[in-house]
This record gives structure tokens, C-alpha cells and sequence, in this order.
């Protein structure tokens, strides 16, 4: 019976293994490049954020070649996230925005020197989002019995 009790252990951490092992696995999202005449790809890892691109490259002979960017400056590995791709509608635009979801930080990844490049992540301060939004101005008829000044 003690050797049922071990069997039944053993596969119970076997299955665990296998239901967490890909669970923990990197899993990644994938935005073309907004530029209509690019045919270039960017992947990005989720959870930390690495940018990596890929695209198709002409060669003599052959059907052509995968060429890939690995992470160059400010594009490997960040803080751990839930991060995401977004692309603008501009249509020369090379780039693309790597954001933050859980933070609101996004930085701008492009391909430079053959490799993958981002600013740093950044957000607006809340002194500067507040400093944006307009000074609240009081109503005519507010109920204040307050006529307007006039100069």
C-alpha cells in the first residue's frame, strides 16, 4: 500500500508539473509594424516585456530569408509586467508602443542598427495630468445669486 501512496504522489507532482510547466512558460503577442510598406513583425514576452522583431528579406536564388532583430538598448527584459504591443494608425510609422498595462508606462520600440531598441518606460506624472485638465469654471445660473463681472 505505501508503494500506491508513493505512485500516487509521484503523479500527482508529475501532473502538477505538467499543468503549471506551460503556465509558467513565456507566452508572447505579436504586432505588425504600422508602416504600410514594412513587412515587419514585432513579438513581445508579457511578463517581461522583452521586444524582439522579425521580417521577410529578399535573397538571390532562394524564396527568401526570416530576418530577425533580437533586444537591443531598453528593449530586453523589464520589471516583471503584463506588457502589450499597440501600433499607431500612422502609416509611416516603423515603430511601435510597448505599454505597461498594470503601470500605464509605455515606451516606443523601433529596429535601429539591426537590433530592437526602446525608450525608457514612461507615464505622465499625476502633477502633469492634472496640471492638463481644465480649471473648472462656474456655470452662469449656478444659484450662487453671482452675476458675471464684466471689465
Amino acid at each position: 500500500m505505501r508503494f500506491f501512496g508513493s505512485a500516487a504522489g509521484l503523479s500527482s507532482v508529475l501532473a502538477l508539473g505538467i499543468l503549471t510547466g506551460p503556465a509558467l512558460g513565456a507566452s508572447y503577442d505579436f504586432v505588425p509594424a504600422p508602416q504600410t510598406d514594412l513587412n515587419r513583425i514585432y513579438r513581445i514576452d508579457r511578463i517581461t516585456g522583452e521586444v524582439s522583431s522579425c521580417q521577410y528579406g529578399l535573397q538571390e536564388g532562394t524564396v527568401g530569408v526570416t530576418l530577425c532583430f533580437s533586444s537591443g538598448e531598453g528593449a530586453g527584459a523589464q520589471q516583471p509586467g503584463e506588457y502589450g504591443l499597440v501600433a499607431s494608425r500612422h502609416e509611416r510609422e516603423g515603430g511601435v508602443f510597448r505599454v505597461n498595462f498594470r503601470t500605464g508606462e509605455m515606451s516606443i520600440c523601433y529596429v535601429f542598427e539591426e537590433r530592437v531598441v526602446c525608450t525608457p518606460q514612461a507615464s505622465p506624472s499625476p502633477a502633469a495630468s492634472r496640471a492638463a485638465q481644465p480649471a473648472a469654471t462656474p456655470s452662469v445660473g449656478s444659484g450662487t445669486g453671482a452675476s458675471p463681472q464684466r471689465p
